[in-house]
């Protein structure tokens, strides 16, 4: 029986074991999923030998950037991003190749794409970990210009959440949360925007998915704003990684 897993730490809300367990039972696939629930990524190569069926993984928090030196093969946007969810595992004459993606791109463009409309020139990004560096990519593809946002100022590249003025948020009218707050079961939190300065132009996405409308996305709808969550983005990418591991 072929297998697949997740490479990550924590593991406890895991959305990847359940969306592929219901895919394999629904099409009556002969596979397993499984949690590799690991913080030292050093333990990785006696995971793959240990399971010689495991025919490819996605890879969490917070080993997306740590995992490429492990690889035989990087994909070149995934490579461009440093940042890798997906792997595929090619096992032939006892020789093991890795061979990294990031299918997040895949689910975030898909999932985007339909909300979009003339004046969603600009976007803010909220966080500045791995999350976002697929989300940048993305969004520069589709010739939107960003800016990060993040607590601290830890490169050029980012403001401060203090500096999002009203005339910033009339020019930024796409907003994408990359960071965790909000998430189950910490639902009080909310990245801390101004958020009376939101109107019915602002296109607010969060790649949280549970609960199913956060804080953030509940005081975007407040104002008017168009809403999404990351649940099918996490579906897309899924499906994405899929097609890669039996291609």
């Amino acid at each position: 029986m072929q297998k697949y897993g997740l490479v990550g730490y924590p593991l406890s809300h895991s959305f990847s074991k359940r969306f592929f367990t219901e895919l394999f039972l629904n099409n009556a696939i002969e596979a397993e999923y499984l949690n590799f629930e690991i913080s030292d990524l050093t333990l990785l190569p006696a995971i793959i030998h240990e399971f010689p069926e495991l025919a490819g993984f996605n890879v969490t928090i917070p080993h997306k950037g740590a995992v490429i030196p492990y690889l035989n093969h990087c994909d070149e946007k995934a490579a461009e991003i440093k940042a890798v969810n997906t792997v595929k595992i090619s096992r032939k004459d006892d020789k093991i190749e890795l061979t990294g993606y990031n299918t997040d791109l895949t689910g975030f463009r898909d999932s985007l794409l339909p909300l979009l409309k003339p004046h969603h020139k600009k976007a803010l990004v909220l966080g500045t970990g791995g999350a976002s560096k697929a989300i940048v990519a993305v969004l520069k593809e589709l010739s939107i210009s960003t800016q990060l946002v993040s607590r601290e100022e830890k490169s050029v590249n980012a403001i401060s959440y203090r500096y999002l003025t009203r005339d910033l948020l009339e020019e930024y009218t796409v907003i994408v949360n990359t960071t965790p707050l909000g998430t189950f079961p910490k639902t009080d939190g909310y990245p801390d925007i101004p958020y009376s300065y939101l109107t019915d132009k602002h296109l607010l996405f969060d790649l949280v998915y549970n609960p199913a409308v956060t804080q953030f996305l509940q005081k975007g709808a407040e104002k008017g704003a168009t809403i999404k969550n990351g649940l099918e983005m996490l579906e897309l990418q899924a499906l994405a990684a899929w097609r890669i591991w039996t291609e």
